[in-house]
């Protein structure tokens, strides 16, 4: 009885985030935004010093996960014709995906990336060059362009694991440097005029057609975010489950001492490296996507500036939760398109929240829970 009532608890919750999205999205004028805003931070402080949802019955996650992926599928109806509201949902599940790369590296296994927006990048323009110049089907285009950025991230991961610390931090921040300066440069790339790319095509689905269902119709962007969604899906469940192994014990052990991790014989190296793979092969996917549904890329997009968003995202909704990630890059993505007072000062905006966290709430918004080791019993 008490799971049933925190099944419907669950769906109840989902279903006013995805109201007040709706309502958000919807909004024009930037009064009625301002007081949806106060409104949304007034309901969370409330949440967090009552501590009201720690006294809902409890639910199995995967309850939760479906809920939440049924209020977004919900929600992308809702606006299916609703072409830069569409466009803003698509860019937060992107931006969920490339951050649950990096909250594998920073949250798991404690490896800082700066570079993220690089391995975002090299995902995009591998897309592009193989779609521009193979016959690939572009499910594999996509693979593809996270596997290269996991390979080029095995290399900047040597010189990670010889340093610790700030030092390492340093390293990514270098190659994020040189990553946007060799693309600029290299004219086989566009130099800094960019690459334009094709649409996505699975066999006669066609994502930038407009979808035409019967009497159901809607943007184009509904293609994009149906396969999104199910991206997502992938990738969340990939996450809990490295999470709940053997697998994110070990990383654990390695963020938080190394020294005694090594001292019970783990290889920190290969932990680090595993991480670091696993995070840039969703970054690159994520850039893969993203690259095709813009229909152009250039160096510009893939700036340090915009690396620091992704690490800030993470830090704002808690390292180690993916449901933070989620809601960060909710707030991260929209708030500034839609405050249009905010755009000239994204990134002012990006350093105050960050500042603001560590100094009133260095743990997030979402903090990450403690772990459960029920079930992970047979470990040989």
């Amino acid at each position: 009885m008490s799971r049933a009532r925190g099944a419907l608890a669950a769906a109840a919750i989902a279903a006013a985030l995805a109201l007040y999205a709706w309502t958000f999205l919807r909004a024009e004028s930037q009064q009625a935004l301002g007081v949806l805003v106060v409104l949304g931070v007034a309901g969370g402080v409330v949440a967090t010093r009552t501590r009201v949802l720690d006294r809902l019955p409890a639910v199995p996650e995967r309850v939760s996960q479906a809920f939440a992926l049924l209020a977004v599928a919900a929600l992308c109806l809702a606006l299916r014709q609703d072409d830069f509201e569409l466009l803003l949902v698509a860019r937060v599940l992107i931006v969920v995906i490339a951050c649950l790369g990096l909250h594998i590296q920073l949250g798991y296994a404690g490896v800082l990336n700066f570079a993220g927006a690089s391995f975002f990048g090299v995902g995009g323009y591998t897309a592009a060059v193989l779609s521009r110049a193979t016959g690939l089907p572009h499910l594999i285009v996509l693979l593809v362009g996270g596997a290269m950025a996991a390979a080029i991230g095995t290399l900047i991961v040597v010189p990670v694991l010889r340093t610790r610390g700030h030092y390492a931090a340093l390293i990514t921040i270098a190659f994020a440097l040189l990553f946007r300066t060799f693309l600029e440069v290299n004219d086989a790339l566009g130099g800094p005029q960019g690459l334009k790319l094709r649409e996505i095509r699975i066999g006669p689905w066609r994502f930038n057609d407009p979808v035409e269902v019967g009497p159901f119709d809607g943007s184009f962007y509904v293609n994009y975010l149906a396969l999104l969604l199910i991206l997502l899906a992938i990738a969340w469940i990939f996450v809990q489950r490295l999470e709940r192994s053997w697998i994110g014990i070990d990383l654990d052990a390695v963020r938080l001492d190394e020294t005694a991790a090594a001292a019970f014989g783990l290889d920190i190296a290969r932990w680090k490296t595993v991480a670091f793979t696993l995070g840039n092969f969703l970054l690159g996917v994520a850039g893969a996507v993203s690259a095709h549904m813009v229909g152009f890329i250039a160096p510009n997009n893939y700036s340090f500036g915009e690396s620091l968003v992704l690490v800030s995202i993470l830090l704002l909704g808690g390292v180690g939760n993916p449901w933070g990630v989620a809601l960060a890059s909710a707030i991260i993505v929209v708030l500034p398109e839609k405050l249009q007072v905010l755009q000239e000062y994204r990134f002012l905006l990006f350093a105050a929240m960050v500042v603001l966290i560590l100094i009133f709430r260095p743990v997030g918004l979402l903090p990450r829970q403690m772990r459960r080791l029920e079930g992970l019993r047979g470990r040989t």
